[in-house]
């Protein structure tokens, strides 16, 4: 690590998919003899490496590149289960000198990495099935209609295709009385206690027609890449479809091209528009959930490297009160 870094220094990159977070934290890596960490909840899957767009090999070979692909695609990966993972390898980093940066779009990981998890007592297992079958009765549609009586901000925020998580907020409300974001809130527990860890964080938010346009061309190039390839390998292991990977962007517009139900032009423009749509909800998320240390306006580039390393250099000057 460093010369003036600190044993406690985490690096955070975050912003919406296609925004560019991987090479940034690539191009901090190799500049400050970095570990990168992943934080996003589809690129923990082996099975979807050019699905997810997960860094390749040559990208990989240049830093180290932590809880990319060590997942099975029959596994559902948790909040929970990456948080433990992801302090196991930023412990390690520490142990090693190097600094751990952490990168993903899924705000529930990064959340939970700095804040911890909500203690949500276990929903019983009668519930569950009762939750679960009405689901199934109504469809995604009408479930999410009658979500919004008991978690309003749940079913603005979940698309009806989120069978899970869905579900899930259905049944932490009714075994509970209290909504998942009630939970957090009631979570009293300072990060300061849950670890000694001082975060930075570098948000990208690009303007939206370029993100966009990246996101449409993206998606194309990995259909040429072997995409195709790859979801009919995922398809050939009759997984569950609720299960995350099977439910990744992009992926359930692929299968049905597979499958026969759509032609393959179709297939890639309903999943660049559910990729659009994600890009969408993240960035809104990321606008109120998140509190930068430094907001980059742009994609990135390697015009803005100097920029992020000025920040975290004096970051890691920084001395603790």
């Amino acid at each position: 690590m460093r010369p003036g870094s600190s044993q406690t220094a985490v690096i955070l990159i975050a912003g919406p998919t296609a925004s560019g977070k991987s090479a940034l934290a690539l191009d901090l890596a190799i500049a400050l003899d970095g570990v990168i960490i992943n934080a996003d909840a589809l690129q923990v899957y082996a099975d979807l490496r050019i699905l997810s767009a997960r860094p390749d090999d040559t990208a990989m070979a240049q830093a180290p590149h932590r809880l990319y692909g060590c997942l099975d695609a029959a596994i559902t990966g948790s909040a929970g289960w990456w948080r433990d993972a992801a302090l196991a390898e930023i412990d390690a980093a520490h142990e090693a000198g190097r600094l751990p940066i952490v990168v993903g779009g899924t705000g529930l990981y990064l959340r939970a990495l700095q804040h911890g998890l909500a203690d949500i007592p276990p929903v019983p297992a009668l519930v569950r099935q009762q939750v679960t079958a009405l689901y199934e009765e109504l469809g995604g549609a009408a479930f999410r209609e009658r979500l919004v009586v008991l978690d309003p901000a749940a079913a603005a925020r979940l698309p009806v295709g989120d069978r899970q998580r869905l579900i899930r907020a259905w049944e932490i409300v009714q075994a509970t009385g209290l909504t998942q974001a009630e939970w957090q809130q009631r979570s009293s527990t300072p990060t300061t206690v849950i670890s000694p860890l001082r975060f930075a964080t570098i948000l990208l938010a690009p303007p939206r027609a370029a993100l966009y346009a990246t996101c449409d061309a993206r998606f194309r190039s990995m259909i040429t890449a072997g995409g195709l390839d790859e979801a009919a390998a995922l398809m050939a292991r009759g997984l569950d479809p609720a299960l995350p990977a099977m439910k990744g962007v992009g992926v359930p517009e692929i299968l049905a091209h597979l499958r026969g139900e759509r032609d393959l032009e179709g297939a890639i423009a309903a999943a660049q528009q559910a990729t659009r749509r994600y890009a969408k909800r993240q960035t809104t998320w990321f606008r109120h959930q998140i509190q930068p240390g430094l907001t980059l306006v742009e994609q990135y580039s390697e015009s803005l490297l100097r920029c992020s390393r000025h920040f975290i250099e004096g970051f890691l000057l920084t001395k603790t009160g």
